[in-house]
């Protein structure tokens, strides 16, 4: 696979597409941790920081990477490395072998299971506002206006969906036209957020067609 944009999430979606369906993965507490610090440093919100989800598709989400070495030595299993790991290319691979370690000396501490544990706590906070979220009504923009900010974002970006969830500019600017500060504005993919008689209104293509809702 070349180089280009997304060029990790292109690998891990390639990589998906050859394995059967409902693998489990073999993701460890230690990816758990890099996962955090790389959403933390593409500016994710609290979503973000929850990094992976525990799940019976990720039985090993608990355990360590060293545990699951020494596992395998002791039952004798063969371990295929792969070599894109040690990639310098990759933010993953930088975070892992250069961030963490300077993170864990200056702390001087294991910052893995500190990690972890601040992304249980953000997914749990997460679930909560998300929850409280979805019984807001993303259209009206009075409602929307007079919500907690906090959870005016998330119905927003619950509202817009699609297949990368918006970033913080494009929801500012959808909650810039609920209180009346724009008429409309562009929500990328060719969409578009339109206010009229305090409704907002989303309109454009989609992945599948064009659609309009209100």
């Amino acid at each position: 696979m070349g180089d280009g944009p997304n060029l990790e999430a292109r690998a891990r979606t390639a990589r998906y597409a050859a394995l059967p369906s409902g693998v489990l993965t073999g993701h460890t507490a230690d990816d758990q941790a890099e996962t955090v610090l790389v959403n933390l440093l593409r500016g994710a919100g609290a979503s973000g920081l929850a990094a992976m989800r525990p799940g019976h598709r990720r039985p090993l989400l608990s355990l360590r990477r060293s545990d699951t070495v020494a596992l395998c030595a002791a039952l004798g299993l063969d371990v295929i490395d792969d070599p894109s790991n040690a990639d310098p290319r990759h933010l993953r691979n930088r975070v892992r072998h250069e961030l963490l370690p300077q993170m864990a000396a200056l702390a001087r501490r294991d910052l893995v299971p500190v990690l972890a544990r601040q992304a249980l706590l953000a997914r749990d906070e997460a679930d909560l506002l998300d929850e409280l979220a979805a019984a807001l009504d993303p259209t009206d923009a009075r409602g929307l206006t007079a919500a907690p900010v906090a959870l005016a974002r998330r119905a927003v970006r619950r509202w817009l969906g699609g297949v990368h969830p918006p970033d913080a500019a494009t929801v500012e600017r959808v909650l810039a036209v609920a209180r009346g500060e724009h008429l409309a504005t562009e929500v990328g993919g060719g969409r578009r957020v339109e206010r009229h008689q305090q409704r907002l209104s989303l309109s454009g293509p989609r992945e599948h067609g064009a659609e309009r809702v209100s």
